[in-house]
Parts: C-alpha cells; sequence; structure tokens
C-alpha cells in the first residue's frame, strides 16, 4: 500500500535520503490509497516538509517525538510502558515478522511506528485494517496530542486512524487531551529526568550482586533487534 510506505517515510526522523527520493515519494504520495481529501493533505504535508531544510525538519521532529514519552513513536510504550509485558510483546512481534519473511534491517525497536506501517505496506487491505483499528486508541490519542501542539504530523495519525477503523471523531479524545498535563514543557522532561536516574540507581543497587537467597538474577526479558 503506497499510502503506508509514504506516511512511514515522512513519519520517521528525516535523514538526508528522504530529499534525495523527493521525486519518488511525491509520485507516490498522488496515487496513494487515500479519499481525495486526505491525498492532498498528504501531498501538502510531504511537500512543505520537502521545502524545508534538512537541520530545520530534523528540530521540527525532535520537538514533536522526542520531549517526553506522550508523542512516542514506539506503540508499546503507550500500551505496556515499563512492564516486562514489554519484552514478550517486542518478540512477538519480531516473530509476525519473521513469519512473513522479514528482518529486521533497522537499529530501530519493532514496534517503532515507522517499521510497523513499512511491514503492513506489504500486507492485503485485510490485514492493514486489522492491525490498525487494534492500535487503532493509540493512533487516535496521537492524532489529539499532535493536535493540542499545533504540529502537522497531527494529520498523519488522522489518516492511519481512518484507514483501520473507517470515519473517525476524534473530538472527545481531543477534549481528555485537554485535561492532559503536558509532558515536554522543561519542567517536566527534568522531573522524568530525574525519576530515571533514581530508578537507574535502585536497579544498579539491585542487580550488583547475586542474590542471597535466588543466586544469579534472571536475565531482562525486553527483547533487542540484532
Amino acid at each position: 500500500m503506497k499510502a503506508l510506505r509514504v506516511i512511514a517515510a515522512v513519519m520517521d526522523y528525516p535523514r538526508e535520503e528522504l530529499w534525495s527520493h523527493c521525486g519518488e515519494l511525491l509520485e507516490a504520495a498522488r496515487h496513494a490509497e487515500l479519499p481525495d481529501a486526505r491525498r492532498a493533505q498528504l501531498v501538502a504535508f510531504l511537500t512543505s516538509l520537502l521545502d524545508r531544510d534538512v537541520i530545520d525538519a530534523q528540530e521540527r521532529w525532535l520537538e514533536v517525538f522526542d520531549r517526553g514519552r506522550a508523542m512516542s513513536l514506539l506503540l508499546f510504550e503507550h500500551i505496556h510502558g515499563e512492564s516486562r509485558d514489554r519484552g514478550q510483546a517486542m518478540v512477538d512481534l519480531i516473530d509476525t515478522y519473521r513469519r512473513n519473511g522479514e528482518e529486521l534491517a533497522t537499529r530501530e525497536l519493532p514496534d517503532y511506528l515507522p517499521v510497523v506501517l513499512e511491514h503492513l505496506s506489504r500486507r492485503s487491505d485485510g490485514e492493514v485494517r486489522d492491525w490498525l483499528g487494534h492500535i487503532g486508541h493509540i493512533l487516535e490519542l496521537l492524532a489529539a496530542r499532535a493536535h493540542q501542539r499545533g504540529s502537522a504530523y497531527a494529520v498523519l495519525f488522522e489518516m492511519l486512524a481512518e484507514l483501520g477503523q473507517g470515519h473517525v471523531d476524534l473530538d472527545l479524545m481531543r477534549r481528555r487531551v485537554e485535561r492532559e498535563v503536558p509532558d515536554d514543557t522543561p519542567e517536566a522532561m527534568d522531573r522524568v529526568w530525574e525519576e530515571e536516574m533514581v530508578r537507574f540507581a535502585d536497579e544498579t543497587t539491585a542487580t550488583c550482586a547475586p542474590s542471597p537467597s535466588h543466586g544469579v538474577p534472571e536475565p531482562s526479558t525486553v527483547a533487542r533487534p540484532a
């Protein structure tokens, strides 16, 4: 599905290669399997992105996706948080890719949304709707948060939510997001950093020596792509 490949490319961190393939991307966007209005929005988003300087586009991306966790493109961040279930979910997702003859050729984690979209771009329309419908609540949440922050990326999440669920009414989700405490302010990011440092210190202390009652600690269950 051309639409998913284009959305995956423009939602990912903008690297210089994107500008090298601008003609191909624009052609694919013009023929994306989307309603006319959405196709026009995709072309407009891509044109606006490619009209920017690479550094400017990268800074813009970081402002949206690298400040706090609310806009994380790691899907399991929104489902499992830091629980151990996230590790098993990673393993299961990698197995799904492998069963379809795919290996991760990237350092990104398997639940990174552009990676998931790249995988889905080679699957049937039914599978695409099933997958995107399953994560529809996350896509709607990201669309609402991006909209609240005035980010043009909001339209991409809206497109994905609609591909999975048809017409989507985001008013309820936007009202919910309005009540959230922002996590992208300097103060909020400082608090997260301090909490992570405390947790890291606790974990280091806890695992420096074997437990006297259980011997060597069990290895982490979090899967990392090769």
